[in-house]
């Protein structure tokens, strides 16, 4: 059996040391919550990012690179955005030793950066839908503890959709979408998630609604990994972004929002590791296979050749793969290929090549079978479909172990003494009891199951605030 004692027990000093002997990040940069990439961390992220490229390309959107500077001008037109990021954002004061007329912020999400320009591009009712994205760094002064990939004053990989629709109808119908290539995302990384749609008092600035993605993390913590926002007109009329309908009136085009960051990959490192390292989903390990050769004194055989020969016919196939040729003992390379979460590790030594055969190694179940080298190809293929199916099973139950439905908060306290995850209570839908409700669990409220439909099983219940009608699941949890 995997272990996964530490991983769960320790997650604060696993996932630190994970991070930092896997060759994901160097923290030691001189400014707080800014860390330095490393070459095996940046192959992981560029190779989630290509799905979401892909995912971009399929549903139409148009990549785009818009300056890190936004005008002081431009930030204030929309006062509720405002209010949200003001405390978090670092101001550009001076050009050299001059004061400059207009301050500028590092943006700290787009909007006001984009929409000045949007007023510009779109002219027409055939200008709609205009879907647009980007990856690039955003900078937030993030005062609360920082943590790698989690929790950080710059998001070196942020990735955000905006788009621009005719009417509310066909806004909703692109959150939709959202729901959908996010979904398609998760599939491709083996996470388990839930959708919240976010309390009045927590929604992004600006929002009409925001919706929260959440996976559950080794330590019971939530980590939000994504979110959708739909904007209505409230953006449009602050930034005059119009568009001439089919009869000649002018009317405020309707927006959302998509954001996801680098949050992605610590989801995927705390949830599929153990207490060896990292279990990299096969779809972004930058090596898909290792080979290990394990010669033997006097062998008249030579594992090295056969191992390159396997490791050719595998890059043919398509498969990223790589052979280890180094002068050390192999136990130490299995230990280190095993921490960076390699998918498959292949073994040869001098009778496996006498055989014809290899051993296969799976990081996710650390058992190893043998099989014919005219069969390594498509066993490899296989394997790699089989460790996707178990990595989503086991985050899948995962998630759906750590929460728990309950009616009182005495319940709830118990439940989060006991369980940690996410705790689901009857609401009557007021902000007073919400609050409330998180001041005497020491918790966040993530919001409302979504979408709303799953929520619907309320009949009899009552909140445990006010003891009115619920009308609401509320889910609550610690959160990063």
């Amino acid at each position: 059996m995997v272990e996964r004692k530490r991983w769960s027990e320790a997650f604060s000093d696993w996932f630190n040391e994970v991070i930092e002997t896997a060759g994901i990040l160097d923290k030691r940069y001189p400014v707080k919550g800014m860390n330095v990439w490393l070459p095996y961390g940046l192959k992981i992220m560029r190779n989630i990012e290509k799905f979401i490229r892909e995912e971009m390309e399929r549903t139409g959107h148009q990549e785009v690179l818009f300056p890190a500077l936004i005008p002081e001008t431009e930030f204030r037109k929309e006062a509720e955005h405002i209010a949200g990021f003001e405390g978090e954002v670092f101001w550009v004061t001076h050009a050299g030793l001059d004061p400059l007329d207009v301050r500028l912020i590092l943006r700290p999400t787009s909007e006001t950066a984009m929409y000045s320009m949007f007023s510009l591009w779109i002219r027409s009712h055939a200008d709609l839908p205009f879907k647009v994205y980007q990856i690039v760094n955003v900078y937030r002064y993030e005062t609360k503890h920082t943590r790698p990939l989690i929790r950080v004053r710059e998001i070196s990989h942020f990735f955000e959709a905006h788009t621009a629709h005719r009417d509310f109808e066909d806004a909703e119908r692109q959150i939709r979408e959202d729901l959908e290539i996010f979904d398609r995302l998760m599939r491709k990384l083996a996470i388990a998630y839930i959708i919240s749609k976010r309390p009045e008092w927590d929604k992004f600035p600006g929002a009409f609604y925001s919706l929260g993605a959440e996976v559950v993390m080794p330590d019971g913590r939530t980590l939000q990994i994504g979110t959708m926002h739909n904007y209505k007109q409230n953006f449009a009329r602050a930034y005059n972004i119009l568009y001439e309908t089919e009869t000649g009136d002018h009317e405020y085009v309707h927006q959302t929002t998509f954001g996801m960051s680098e949050r992605l990959l610590a989801a995927v490192i705390a949830i599929h590791g153990d207490d060896r390292g990292m279990v990299l989903p096969p779809t972004i390990a930058p090596i898909q296979v290792v080979i290990v050769p394990i010669p033997k004194k006097d062998a008249e055989v030579d594992v090295y050749a056969y191992a390159r020969e396997i490791a050719e016919e595998l890059k043919v196939a398509g498969i990223r793969v790589h052979v280890d040729e180094r002068d050390i003992r192999p136990g130490r390379k299995f230990y280190d290929w095993e921490l960076k979460g390699v998918p498959l590790r292949i073994e040869v030594g001098p009778r496996d090549v006498e055989g014809k055969t290899v051993v296969i190694a799976r990081r996710d179940t650390l058992t190893k079978e043998t099989v014919k080298r005219a069969r390594v190809v498509d066993r490899v293929r296989e394997l790699f479909d089989e460790i996707m199916e178990n990595l989503h099973a086991r985050a899948r139950e995962w998630l759906e172990s750590h929460i728990k439905r309950v009616e009182t908060l005495e319940e709830a306290k118990e439940a989060f003494e006991d369980r940690r995850g996410v705790v689901e209570i009857p609401w009557c839908g007021e902000e007073e009891c919400g609050l409330r409700m998180e001041e005497v669990l020491d918790a966040k409220m993530l919001g409302t199951p979504y979408p709303e439909e799953e929520a619907l099983r309320l009949e009899g219940k009552r909140c445990p605030v006010c003891g009115g009608e619920a009308k609401f699941v509320a889910r609550f949890a610690r959160t990063y």
